[in-house]
C-alpha cells in the first residue's frame, strides 16, 4: 500500500471581478510597452535619430503614428483598470493586506520565519510600483498634451528629462512584474500564480 499522498493547500480564492482587472492591467501593459518602443524609434530618448533603437519584432503599430495610436488609447485602458481597482482594494479594504505596514518593516528588521519575511517583500514591492505606475501615467499625460497639460510638463523641467522619466518606468515596471510573479511562487507556489488567471 502506497503512502498517502500529501495534501496540497488549497488554490486561493479570486473573484472573477480581480482576474479579469488583473489581465487588463497586463494586457494593457504590455501593448504599451510594444506601442511605446515603436514610438521611441521614431526619436530614441537616448542618442538621437542616430541612437540605438529596438528590433522590429518587439514593437507595436508599424510606424510613429501607429504606434502613437496604439499606445495613446491602451493607456486610458490601463489608467481607468487602475483607478477602479484601487477604488475596489480601499472599499473592500484589501489594502490592509496588500500594502505595507509597520508589522511587515518588523518583520523585514527583526528576521522572523522565512515565509513572513516573503510576505512582507512582496507587500513592499507591491507598494513601491504604486508611485512608478503614477509617474508613466503622470508623464505619459504631460508628453500626450503639453499644451493643455503645460503645467504637469514643468514639472518634469523639459522634453528630454520628461522623455527620459517616461522611459525608465518600462524596466522597472518589467522588473516589477517578474519579481513579483516570483514572489508568489516563492509564497504559494504555482496555484497561487494560475489562481490569478484560471475560471
Amino acid at each position: 500500500m502506497s503512502k498517502q499522498a500529501k495534501k496540497s493547500p488549497p488554490i486561493p480564492a479570486q473573484t472573477n471581478f480581480i482576474k479579469i482587472l488583473h489581465s487588463l492591467i497586463i494586457i494593457s501593459l504590455f501593448i504599451m510597452i510594444g506601442s511605446g518602443l515603436q514610438i521611441y524609434n521614431a526619436t530614441p530618448v537616448f542618442g538621437g535619430k542616430s541612437g540605438w533603437s529596438f528590433p522590429k519584432w518587439a514593437t507595436l503599430g508599424g510606424w510613429l503614428a501607429g504606434g502613437r495610436n496604439w499606445h495613446f488609447t491602451t493607456m486610458w485602458i490601463f489608467a481607468f483598470t487602475l483607478l477602479i481597482y484601487g477604488i475596489y482594494i480601499f472599499l473592500t479594504q484589501r489594502w490592509k493586506r496588500k500594502f505595507l505596514s509597520g508589522q511587515d518593516l518588523k518583520a523585514l528588521k527583526v528576521g522572523q520565519n522565512s515565509k513572513r519575511r516573503t510576505y512582507a517583500w512582496h507587500r513592499l514591492i507591491y507598494t513601491g510600483i504604486i508611485p512608478i505606475l503614477l509617474l508613466a501615467i503622470a508623464s505619459g499625460l504631460a508628453m500626450y498634451k503639453p499644451a493643455q497639460l503645460h503645467w504637469l510638463s514643468w514639472l518634469f523641467i523639459n522634453w528630454q528629462v520628461l522623455r527620459t522619466v517616461h522611459f525608465l518606468t518600462v524596466p522597472i515596471s518589467l522588473l516589477f512584474i517578474i519579481v513579483h510573479i516570483i514572489m508568489g511562487i516563492k509564497a504559494g507556489g504555482l496555484k497561487l500564480t494560475r489562481s490569478m488567471f484560471q475560471p
